[in-house]
């Protein structure tokens, strides 16, 4: 008994050190990534940042949760155990084996299908924010008709075309001209799943039918997939007619 007893305690003492430690590296991981998002003061690099990174450091941030409360789990009832003995150590143990495997995949679950729609929020905050100009001028976003003056003709012709769904943003400083152009990919953003509802529908291929020229228009399959339910859809898309001037 006596045995256990010191058994017990210091394996308190350790689960007690594990789940400080995860809570420790949940926040920190956190911490980290708005660090860097902050630190990237470029906004179309800070979008990219985001784009590709968020959701992968919000699952290990949640991952080192779930961890934590293992461990933590792994103290309750340690006085009982110590009455009834080691069996219901073994019984704590598998109990708390089985939450941690449940927990992963609920958890997976919801960072997959709800997490992507915070994320086209804060992308969407994070590209409509002013630029500011070399001088210090907040620049001023273009519309659609606006921009194709400031457009190389290959430029115009890729947001035409629908392949891979490519989007130019043109800012300008009124005041000085200055001017800057991003490039997006629509394509790599999910939508809302037409079966299922949750953000988690995207273009998993795509197929030229036909190639447009100068005198026709061209034809784009366009097939998508969800990543929750795995609901599939294909979609045409007219290209537009390749202009004389773009080789």
């Amino acid at each position: 008994m006596e045995n256990l007893q010191e058994f017990m305690t210091s394996w308190d003492r350790y689960m007690n050190l594990g789940g400080v430690v995860s809570l420790a590296v949940a926040f920190l991981i956190f911490i980290y990534h708005e660090i860097k998002v902050i630190s990237v003061r470029d906004l179309k690099d800070r979008y990219d940042y985001v784009n590709l990174h968020e959701i992968r450091f919000f699952w290990f941030s949640v991952l080192a949760l779930i961890l934590a409360s293992a461990f933590f789990a792994n103290t309750i009832a340690t006085l009982q155990i110590e009455k009834k003995g080691i069996l219901w150590f073994y019984v704590r143990l598998f109990i708390t084996v089985c939450f941690v495997i449940i927990a992963y995949f609920v958890f997976y679950s919801m960072v997959r299908i709800y997490y992507p729609k915070s994320v086209e929020k804060r992308l969407k905050k994070i590209r409509n924010t002013p630029r500011i100009s070399s001088s210090g001028n907040a620049m001023r976003k273009l519309d659609e008709e606006e921009d194709d003056a400031h457009l190389e003709p290959s430029q115009i012709a890729e947001e035409e075309s629908n392949i891979h769904s490519v989007d130019y943003d043109v800012w300008l400083d009124d005041k000085t001209g200055e001017k800057k152009i991003e490039k997006y990919y629509d394509y790599q953003h999910a939508i809302e799943c037409p079966s299922c509802g949750f953000t988690t529908f995207k273009v998993d291929k795509e197929e030229v039918n036909q190639h447009p020229t100068q005198t026709e228009a061209g034809l784009l399959t366009k097939h998508y997939k969800c990543e929750y339910c795995g609901h599939r859809e294909s979609m045409e898309l007219p290209l537009a007619k390749l202009s004389s001037n773009v080789k």
